[in-house]
């Protein structure tokens, strides 16, 4: 199939909007209860679907990547965002608790294995998850790499993505004060978890929208609010997670440790022009994994709504409904 037939209407070709038949909050221990949801086919492929941020939550699009009647479609607002209680909690919130959310679920919902469907975060996130359990691991889909290496958020948040959006760059950055820009995830750390309220929303808006006006590549650069509170989950997980590394062991620990996924098959998705997590860090991870495919996208950026995106992972999920008995679901 050509792979650019179709892109330009491809967030119209999404499966239709369906309900979940099963919701829950689940007890994960440590405090924290966290959303779940499945649609679709309750004997179907297994997916389950790992949203970015960290602390952006599930949506409700997220289901329409995937055919009703093949797949059974689970989806989970981590720790501390969307649905998850306590709302925007830090506490006993890092990489590993959602490795063992993840397992938890999966545990609780009788499934041996599964695919892995995230972008962005989720990504990072679904390569951490497979590299601790391969053999729960059927298949990788990731789109929008990132693999929580200091280059990524240097890149970021160290005026690599400014040099790009000098205009949005310099609205973001004006928050601190000049002798603290050198490191603006600690900047903006101590001022996301002050304890002043007021505060806190404050620089959690400007944190969010730096992100979010980079997202597209058919971004004009306008910059909209985001709902408060959504805000206030994005800006304080996503930084509590950058400011500590991931909580890896290491810089480049994906990298280091990804011959444990060699044997795993992966489909990558990856936008030419994608501003938050350059095509570098897809080409690093793809590089000698003889079971990845890697899709560079021209004239795409981050967003999981981007036509082209939207259109490759399609063919991919499409793809899979018939590979079901090689992967052994």
């Amino acid at each position: 199939m050509d792979r650019t037939a179709g892109q330009k209407s491809a967030a119209a070709h999404l499966y239709p909007q369906i309900e979940p038949f099963d919701q829950r909050m689940l007890d994960v221990g440590d405090g924290h209860s966290v959303y779940v949801e499945q649609c679709g086919n309750p004997k179907g492929l297994p997916v389950v679907v790992l949203h970015g941020g960290p602390g952006g939550g599930c949506s409700p699009m997220m289901r329409r990547f995937f055919d009703p009647e093949t797949y059974r479609i689970v989806l989970f607002d981590q720790r501390g965002c969307g649905r998850s209680q306590p709302f925007a909690s830090v506490d006993n919130n890092t990489s590993w608790h959602l490795v063992a959310d993840m397992e938890r679920i999966r545990t609780v919902l009788n499934i041996d294995r599964w695919v892995i469907f995230g972008g962005s975060w989720g990504a990072t996130l679904a390569l951490i998850y497979g590299i601790t359990h391969p053999d729960r691991t059927a298949y990788l889909v990731l789109r929008g790499v990132f693999l929580m290496t200091q280059a990524e958020l240097q890149w970021f948040y160290g005026g690599g993505a400014g040099a790009f959006w000098p205009d949005l760059w310099e609205k973001f950055t004006e928050m601190i004060p000049k002798d603290e820009q050198d490191d603006l995830i600690a900047a903006y750390h101590r001022r996301l978890f002050s304890g002043d309220r007021v505060s806190e929303q404050r620089f959690s808006q400007a944190w969010a929208a730096w992100e979010n006006a980079l997202a597209s590549i058919n971004s004009t650069g306008a910059i909209s609010s985001s709902p408060p509170n959504y805000a206030r989950a994005f800006a304080r997980l996503e930084n509590h997670y950058f400011f500590n590394g991931g909580f890896l062991e290491c810089d480049r620990w994906i990298l280091k440790e990804k011959t444990r996924i060699a044997h795993i098959p992966a489909s990558i998705v990856q936008g030419r022009f994608d501003m938050i997590c350059p095509p570098s860090g897809a080409w690093q991870l793809a590089e000698g994994w003889s079971r990845a495919d890697l899709s560079i996208l021209p004239l795409s950026g981050h967003a999981l709504s981007e036509p082209a995106i939207s259109a490759e992972l399609l063919r991919i999920t499409r793809a899979l409904r018939s590979l079901r008995s090689k992967l052994d679901l």
